[in-house]
């Protein structure tokens, strides 16, 4: 299934995905950085050249994304306020531009807050963004965020199904 996009509040947005595999699976994909630098990449043409993750209460993360097209790189880093495995994982979220110009805002940082439940094999994620202001929220859902994230969700559908083979 597709993402399904809600903007609960003015500062938020709400993201509910579901995947055909048990929570461990969908965590692990989450939070092991050789698995995330294998799905997270948005569109096709971009790398994760860096993924480091230290994932614990007060643990940092830094992810950086590069187009091969051009080279131009953005990312995002901060620290993980809440691990609760395989159920629950929050950070701050920091915008770090690199070479990408955009209308969102770098010294705000979001929180985020990931989801996990699973019943009869299903898994469903909810991750719930809270920005620092409407225009922040704004100008993250700008950039296509949620379709990068569903293109990144539809490769780790993929990884799943091979993994189950």
């Amino acid at each position: 299934m597709p993402i399904e996009v809600t903007q609960p509040s003015d500062r938020e947005v709400r993201v509910v995905r579901t995947f055909k595999a048990p929570r461990q699976l969908v965590w692990d994909a989450h939070t092991k950085p050789d698995l995330v630098t294998k799905w997270m990449l948005g569109p096709p043409g971009w790398s994760m050249p860096v993924c480091d993750m230290d994932v614990r209460v007060g643990g940092k993360y830094r992810w950086t994304w590069k187009s091969q097209e051009d080279g131009k790189q953005f990312g995002f880093f901060g620290t993980f306020t809440e691990v609760n495995a395989p159920a629950k994982l929050v950070h701050d979220e920091y915008y770090d531009p690199g070479d990408i110009a955009s209308d969102m805002p770098t010294s705000e940082p979001a929180s985020v807050t990931l989801e996990l439940s699973e019943q009869s094999g299903v898994t469903t994620l909810i991750c719930t963004m809270k920005f620092a202001s409407k225009e922040a929220r704004d100008g993250a859902v700008s950039t296509g965020m949620t379709d990068g994230m569903e293109m990144g969700y539809a490769r780790l559908d993929d990884m799943f199904k091979k993994q189950a083979a």
